[in-house]
């Protein structure tokens, strides 16, 4: 199947999630993935097709609750950085269910330049139909998350090629500052233990996207 029909097919997908909302409430769609599959990428994509479809979408990326480097240093927790314990689940859980009831959010985002999460830089109105979510941990089986995860219509899980997934993460570590030599270090020492944590949840996704 081709990039565009693949598109296509999730699109239809997730307007089929808003015509069963009860209510007409919302459609949540999470998107997970181990680092560097791809799920930014595909969220984008199915933002911008669904809003080609005139339908208002918000895009809520997990990574706003990234724990802040201070938090981190208090946590001593500051060369694990992007580790499941790293992320504030109850508070993305918290924001995600005053999605689900239809109210007007700001959500934090994560800026890479800054490598920190940026507070109340996401409008998500009361007129967006789909919001869209993506991450690393939506599946993990731990009790944040199960309650993050719960708030979802549906979660869809990116897979790809492992040599393809890392040389993306060590691209974009260079891009963003890291010297070639940090570069896989980093990849090697967190990156690859969270991709093993993260592809063991692949199975409890409602559709696997590869």
């Amino acid at each position: 199947m081709t990039a565009d029909a693949q598109l296509s097919d999730l699109t239809d997908r997730a307007l089929q999630l808003l015509s069963r909302a009860p209510g007409g409430k919302r459609a949540l769609i999470g998107i997970a993935g181990a680092p560097g599959a791809g799920k930014t990428t595909l969220a984008r994509a199915l933002a911008a097709a669904l809003a080609a479809a005139g339908i208002e979408v918000a895009h809520v990326p997990m990574d706003g609750f990234h724990l802040a480097d201070a938090s981190l240093d208090q946590l001593g927790l500051r060369d694990r950085k992007g580790a499941p314990e790293t992320f504030d689940p109850w508070g993305y859980a918290a924001l995600l269910s005053r999605i689900v009831a239809g109210e007007a959010v700001w959500a934090p985002s994560f800026e890479r330049d800054l490598e920190q999460p940026i507070a109340q830089s996401i409008r998500v109105p009361t007129t967006a139909r789909i919001v869209i979510s993506e991450g690393n941990y939506l599946l993990l089986p731990a009790p944040g998350w199960q309650a993050a995860a719960s708030c979802f219509d549906e979660i869809w899980y990116c897979q790809i090629d492992d040599d393809v997934r890392r040389e993306r993460l060590f691209s974009r570590h260079v891009r963003f500052g890291k010297t070639p030599d940090q570069a896989r270090e980093w990849l090697e020492r967190l990156d690859e233990g969270n991709a093993r944590i993260v592809s063991a949840t692949a199975p409890a996704a409602d559709l696997l996207i590869g």
